[in-house]
């Protein structure tokens, strides 16, 4: 069971695997100030998709989620009622199970990356596809730069990380040697260095 936790203010969005039956989720959890008041219960339940959903972060104003996973469908979700608001467009979107989902500082868009060897650059509100970012290998894991347009992108087979301008998509960095496949990409709050977790 693999679960993918996004915090805002007292709320958590989680995902949850297919699990002895059971069919993916995304679910919205209230955080307790205090620990003994903590609930099992969720406020909200998604049912998902067939397959796993590998992300899933709040959109705008956190009045929708925003969800996306092996299926290669992007989904924007109510975050009150769980109604499916918008999805992406097979014709543009991935061909193969998406592995991340990242959004920019500002909200207004979010990258996701591939095993189809290409990283997508959205709009938030409408899923219309600004970029596309093609790669050789397949991509499994891609962040943005908070304060510059820089995108980072993992190449899972090569276990390299680079660094391409978000508009122009020129290649201006990379860093070889990582020891094993990296699943998570960030950058840090000061837009200088990024985080990676194995």
């Amino acid at each position: 069971l693999k679960i993918n936790i996004v915090l805002f203010d007292k709320l958590a969005v989680i995902t949850t695997d297919p699990f002895m039956g059971h069919t993916s989720a995304i679910q919205v959890k209230t955080i307790a100030e205090d620990p003994e008041d903590q609930i099992g219960e969720s406020a909200l339940v998604i049912k998902g998709p067939q397959g796993r959903i590998n992300r899933a972060v709040w959109g705008p104003l956190n009045r929708t989620i925003i969800s996306a996973g092996e299926d290669t469908i992007v989904r924007v979700w109510d975050s009150e009622t769980g109604k499916l608001l918008i999805e992406s467009q097979k014709e543009v979107g991935h061909k193969k199970p998406i592995t991340s989902l990242t959004k920019s500082a500002d909200g207004s868009h979010f990258i996701t990356s591939s095993l189809d060897k290409s990283a997508k650059l959205w709009d938030t509100r409408t899923l219309t596809l600004i970029k596309t970012y093609v790669t050789e290998r397949p991509v499994n894991a891609v962040t943005m730069s908070p304060l510059l347009d820089h995108v980072c992108i993992y190449l899972f087979l090569e276990n390299k990380s680079y660094v391409l301008y978000k508009i122009l998509q020129q290649e201006i960095g990379g860093v070889k040697g990582h020891f094993g496949p990296i699943n998570a990409l960030v950058f840090n709050p000061d837009g200088k260095r990024y985080i990676y977790s194995q």
